[in-house]
């Protein structure tokens, strides 16, 4: 047989690192089906290591022979795996001394998309070669649980004779005989587990880890330290060692482009100014530069894009650059092939496994998911610390976009993730001695993809860079979370396996099993009195709030206890005061849902009357709440303790930082130390709303009117510290998006409004960030600085300030003039309704100002005041512009994110906020299942929603620790479905923003004027009246 043809094919395309080799078909070579001429024989190593042989002929291109592999395994999504060589050098030897790999080469965010058997197992079995290569790294715990599913799928249920003889013959990760016990312990809890379940679990708690999926390529920054790039679903990855320092988002990179051995990213420009970041990467030699040069083209034109990308044109006279596209189905069009079910189910076996796996061969089902197994709807937490989140992720990568709040593992949508409308194409491009781009075709494949406009690219966790829009869901986390979010429009870069709302498994449209009308029967099951669906509404939302509480009294608690951080003083007040209510509130919570169900006939069907009633369980835990006002009284010290402790500790301000980045923290972790006290106004408020729907002749109306005076009663006596504590508590959270300013957090300082506003100077009009308070001014603007802080500019004291509106005199639109003693500025407000805000709350806060002790002391230590007339262009202003172009290098490593936060939401959507907002939505918060559609979708999802803090938080369900997505309502509308939409259901709400369009369906007419209600307070602003006529104005 002769010797296997080199010239440029897809085995010495790829051929580059140990792991990077993956064949691929080039547009080019469209040879036909089976080509001519002599046979050869290659040996396939498969993923069980088992060898097989194939015959193709000598000039058939590589495809080819996947093809002859996936034909042979009957395997129907083949278009995840590709062939990989041993190295990176040219194969010149016999075939016969050549054995190819088999591997997966396209790692998809949520493993629930894999919807075939055969397809899991197989990426179970890729799962644990990574793990025994040492490719996959984890901790200890998430080893062993990772081990105990592959030992449940190869040898079933639980032995330990059996476990350790197995262990003893097989080793799946390096140091095992340290894992051996806690392996034998995990499997234990296995037990009646099937393999296919076993798969499922497997990849569920691999997804999570940091270095799932990732394949290492050596290369240097330009600094010279060595470094490792990686290509993922969501973009390009940075390395040090194992350890993540920065990711971009494909919907960041503008270009991908290599020349010789130089690997360039160019990302894209900040709307707000002119720079050009370009990231350079130097690679071992020009093939390896090449080769990753087209993994990344591959995974961009996979995950992104909606259809095969269209061949380059043959050149007329000569060609400059690379004819290179991916070829193949993208993994949207694999999901609707599958989905269409047109294909049959085979028998597979598997070779390590003493259990047969046998697939169905009847007609294939109807559902999407309907082969994936239950824990896919029902997807238990691993153990603590089993799969942590990557020490240092932070929501969007390289930067990312304030939407998605980290959170799980962020998957993108199935589609490829098309790009919100307006947002900028993320080619992958190459220019090989300055030649044209390869991928720019797969941008513009992404451009006409149908639904590209409507949905936003896929967030991840990391930080945020310079978007002008925001990502329309974001995951948290904080980090992770989150994020990820992720978490997405062009804003959200990947950081952390996160996704944002609208791309994580749970907002993406082939990720959950459709649950269209199957709710209809249960519902029409369900008491129809309005009083049910208020009691229904305590049950909801207490099952949030004890998970909130559970973030103090577990998790929190939990990693104080890992760190000798905390002062023992601050430990006994913190912890002691959360645990008798999370004690109370769990008892509270469980005769709550025992009151439901006899309401519903579920329990003693027989039962009537006396249970469909709540005022009695109101008032009994109520009054035993009474008991426990001690520990409420201490929750504002503790609070104040915590900021001083955090002031004085450079050790516990890590170690808060560090818990925010987690992905159960999905709010600031001052608020959570505020939840007991807001929960009080919540019980308020749906007592109120018993009392007013029971006549006084209902049996219950007596002790929802008693359990209103007691819990009235507790709300007085507290009310003054709320306000205190919220106004402290916003004061702290705002420090931490602010550089360039000292002693923001004083006595008597009342925050009142924060927004972005246009501040006109000799550049023009320019986007600033205002943040107004009782006794002064702020106006800061957003660099490209690792943490996404925001750089004060300058103070304007209001202590004799005025304000009128200069529409006219400067022919800006919204316009208007703030003249102080020292300095005046003109900025320029969005609309009109947002002007009339800015315009109140600076006059009301000029009156306070003017009824104080006089002006107040400058507090900017680093960033000395703004002096200039406002046609002048400031020397802030030129810094500001100077920091925005300045380049960082890839081991720039990104700062803790804080690209979720109301500020950067602010920013984003150009808009604003005041403390009135703040507290209307502490007072309307919202828990329960809600159906979720897409504009362009045809099923429903079946989601838990919390809403809080402005926010729609999305779980799989109320089990869950910690959000999948989260999506930021400021700037969204609130609307009912036309009759052209053709949304023929009842209770039904439209959320839209821009493109973005998401239809919610409750189960009642009481749940969903509830959802209007609160919904509607965070998408419209409050007037101040509304604050202050049930409010005194307290300062700290």
């Amino acid at each position: 047989m002769g010797e296997i043809e080199q010239k440029p094919s897809p085995g010495s395309r790829l051929g580059a690192p140990e792991n990077s080799g993956v064949s691929t078909l080039e547009h080019g070579q469209k040879l036909p089906p089976t080509p001519s001429g002599k046979l050869m024989s290659i040996k396939i190593q498969m993923l069980d290591d088992t060898q097989e042989a194939f015959e193709v002929p000598q000039r058939a291109p590589g495809k080819v022979l996947l093809d002859a592999v996936c034909n042979h395994l009957n395997l129907v999504e083949g278009d995840y795996f590709g062939l990989e060589f041993p190295d990176h050098k040219k194969i010149t030897v016999r075939p016969k001394h050549v054995v190819v790999k088999f591997v997966v080469k396209f790692f998809p965010p949520d493993h629930t998309q894999l919807q075939e058997e055969l397809t899991r197992y197989l990426f179970a079995l890729q799962v644990k070669q990574d793990l025994a290569q040492g490719r996959l790294t984890c901790n200890d715990t998430s080893a062993a649980l990772l081990i105990s599913h592959i030992v449940q799928s190869e040898i079933g249920d639980f032995d330990e004779a059996s476990d350790r003889e197995h262990l003893a013959k097989n080793k799946y990760i390096p140091q095992q005989d340290a894992l051996e016990d806690k392996i034998v312990e995990f499997h234990h809890n296995h037990i009646g587990q099937t393999p296919a379940e076993s798969d499922f679990q497997l990849l569920e708690i691999a997804r999570r880890l940091e270095m799932y999926g990732i394949r290492l390529h050596p290369a240097k920054d330009r600094e010279g330290t060595k470094i490792n790039l990686a290509v993922a679903n969501t973009g390009i990855l940075v390395f040090q060692g194992f350890t993540k320092i920065n990711a971009f988002n494909w919907a960041k990179v503008r270009k991908l482009s290599f020349k010789r051995k130089r690997f360039l990213i160019k990302l894209r420009p900040d709307a707000n100014s002119s720079y050009q970041d370009t990231l350079e990467f130097l690679m071992a030699s020009r093939d390896f530069c090449k080769s990753f040069w087209k993994i990344c083209v591959e995974h961009h034109a996979f995950f992104r894009l909606f259809e095969e990308p269209k061949p380059k044109p043959k050149p007329v006279l000569f060609s400059r650059g690379s004819s290179f596209r991916f070829s193949g189905r993208t993994q949207k069009q694999v999901l609707d092939y599958v989905k269409e079910g047109g294909h049959k189910k085979v028998q597979f076996e598997r070779k390590h496994s003493k259990i047969q796996s046998i697939r169905s061969l009847a007609t294939p089902p109807t559902e999407p998911n309907s082969e994936v197994p239950k824990q896919a709807q029902q997807r238990a937490s691993p153990p603590p610390g089993a799969a942590p989140e990557p020490a240092g992720a932070a929501p969007g990568a390289a930067p990312a976009a304030p939407e998605e709040r980290p959170s799980p593992a962020p998957p993108r949508s199935p589609a490829g993730g098309g790009k919100a409308a307006g947002a900028p194409r993320a080619p992958a491009e190459e220019e090989e001695e300055d030649g044209a781009a390869a991928a720019a075709a797969a941008a513009a494949a992404e451009d006409r993809s149908p639904q590209s406009k409507a949905q936003p690219p896929q967030p991840s966790t990391g930080s945020l860079t310079g978007s002008p829009h925001l990502s329309e869901l974001s995951i948290n986390s904080q980090g992770g979370a989150v994020p990820a979010s992720v978490i997405l429009s062009p804003n959200l870069s990947p950081d952390t396996k996160q996704s944002s709302p609208l791309v994580s498994p749970l907002l993406n449209d082939q990720a959950c099993p459709r649950t269209d009308d199957e709710e209809e029967g249960r519902r029409k099951r369900f008491p129809t009195d309005k009083a049910y669906f208020i009691a229904k509404e305590v049950s909801t939302t207490e099952r949030t709030y004890l998970k909130d509480l559970e973030v103090i009294t577990s998790w929190f608690q939990s990693t104080v206890s890992k760190e000798d951080a905390m002062p023992e003083a601050l430990k006994s007040l913190i912890f002691p005061n959360f645990e008798p209510l999370h004690k109370f509130h769990t008892s509270f919570l469980k005769e709550t849902e025992q009151r439901l169900a006899l309401w519903e006939g579920r329990s003693n069907a027989h039962i009537r009357g006396d249970y469909q009633r709540i005022g009695d369980v109101l008032l009994k835990n109520i009054q035993g709440m009474k008991q426990l006002a001690a520990h409420l009284w201490k929750h504002s010290e503790a609070l104040e303790a915590l900021e001083t402790g955090i002031r004085s500790s450079r050790r516990l301000e890590n170690l808060c930082r560090d818990f925010e980045l987690q992905k159960v923290c999905y709010l600031p972790l001052n608020t959570f130390l505020l939840r007991p006290l807001h929960r009080l106004m919540h019980y308020k408020q749906v007592l109120e709303r018993l009392c007013k729907h029971h006549p006084p002749s209902h049996p219950d109306f007596r002790d929802c009117r008693a359990a209103l005076a007691e819990i009235t009663e507790m709300v007085a006596q507290l009310h003054g510290t709320m306000i205190k504590m919220e106004n402290f508590q916003k004061l702290h959270e705002l420090k931490k998006d602010l550089i360039g300013i000292d002693n923001l957090v004083i006595p008597g300082r009342e925050f009142i409004r924060l927004g972005s506003l246009s501040k006109l100077s000799g550049k023009g009009l320019q986007q600033r960030m205002f943040f107004l308070f009782n006794d002064v001014l702020l106006y800061t603007s957003r660099g490209l600085t690792a943490s996404n802080q925001f750089k004060v500019h300058g103070q304007l004291p209001l202590y004799g300030m005025t304000i009128e509106e200069s529409e006219d005199e400067w022919g800006v639109p919204h316009c208007l003039t703030l003249r102080g003693q020292r300095q005046s500025i003109i900025v320029a407000a969005s609309s009109r309704s947002e002007m009339e805000k800015w315009v109140e709350d600076i006059q009301m806060a000029i009156d306070l100002a003017e009824k104080s002790s006089g002006p107040t002391p400058e507090f900017l230590a680093s960033s000395p005041p703004d002096n200039k007339s406002p046609d002048e262009a400031t020397v802030a202003d030129q810094e500001s512009e100077d920091d925005l172009s300045a380049s960082r290098t890839s081991l720039e490593r990104q700062a803790p994110h804080r690209g979720n936060t109301m500020v950067h939401v602010c920013w984003h959507r150009n808009t604003s906020v005041s403390m009135v907002d703040f507290s209307v939505a502490v007072e309307n918060q919202l828990s329960g299942n809600l159906l979720r559609k897409f504009k362009n979708s045809n099923g429903w999802q079946k989601l838990w929603v919390v809403f809080t803090n402005f926010c729609l938080f999305f779980y799989k369900s109320h089990q869950d620790n910690h959000p999948l997505a989260s999506l930021p309502l400021l700037g969204y509308s609130l609307t009912i479905p036309s009759e052209s939409e053709d949304i023929h259901k009842d209770y039904v709400f439209k959320l839209h923003f821009k493109s973005h369009v998401y239809y919610f369906r409750a189960e009642s007419e009481y749940t969903f004027e509830r959802w209007m209600e609160v919904i509607r307070s965070a998408t419209s602003s409050a007037s101040r009246a509304h604050i202050l006529s049930h409010k005194e104005s307290h300062v700290y």
